[in-house]
């Protein structure tokens, strides 16, 4: 790469970008805080060694990947990652235990019900409890979706 077209590593570094620069395909020049974030948590020295170190089409996963893991140290300096994973699988359990606890309602409603032969208000109860589930379902994939795009080039 010419002085001109400097990655956002080379220039944040403050020297010249060779033309086989490892840095240059990951980190480019118009998004200078993806390379500041990995750096200030990993170290230019070690990014470099880690990258050389893998067969190049995996490099841009990693790269995508040191860069989420960065964001998330930077936004909880004590759990990085883990605590948005821990949060997320504690939405879930509960989501799931709802899920259980709607379900032994219906059950307990279906039993009363054919006892006293109310098979219509039965259905529009399964009709409403799938439709929950629908949403509940689509409500946790926007939350995994949302947290896998903040801060990444669409690697989780």
């Amino acid at each position: 790469m010419n002085n001109s077209g400097r990655c956002a590593a080379c220039k944040y570094l403050r020297r010249r970008c060779a033309p086989d620069c490892i840095f240059s395909p990951y980190f480019p020049p118009t998004n200078p805080q993806r390379f500041v974030s990995v750096h200030r948590i990993y170290g230019a020295s070690n990014v470099a060694k880690l990258l050389q170190q893998l067969p190049t089409h995996l490099r841009a996963e990693a790269a995508d990947s040191l860069y989420l893991e960065a964001q998330c140290r930077v936004e909880d300096p004590v759990y990085g990652c883990v605590g948005r994973i821990s949060l997320l699988q504690h939405e879930i359990h509960k989501a799931e235990t709802q899920l259980v606890k709607t379900q032994a309602e219906i059950a307990v409603l279906k039993s009363q019900s054919t006892q006293l032969g109310h098979d219509d208000d039965l259905q529009a109860l399964q009709f409403e409890s799938q439709s929950d589930a629908i949403g509940l379902n689509n409500f946790l994939q926007e939350q995994y979706l949302d947290f896998s795009n903040q801060g990444s080039s669409g690697f989780i």
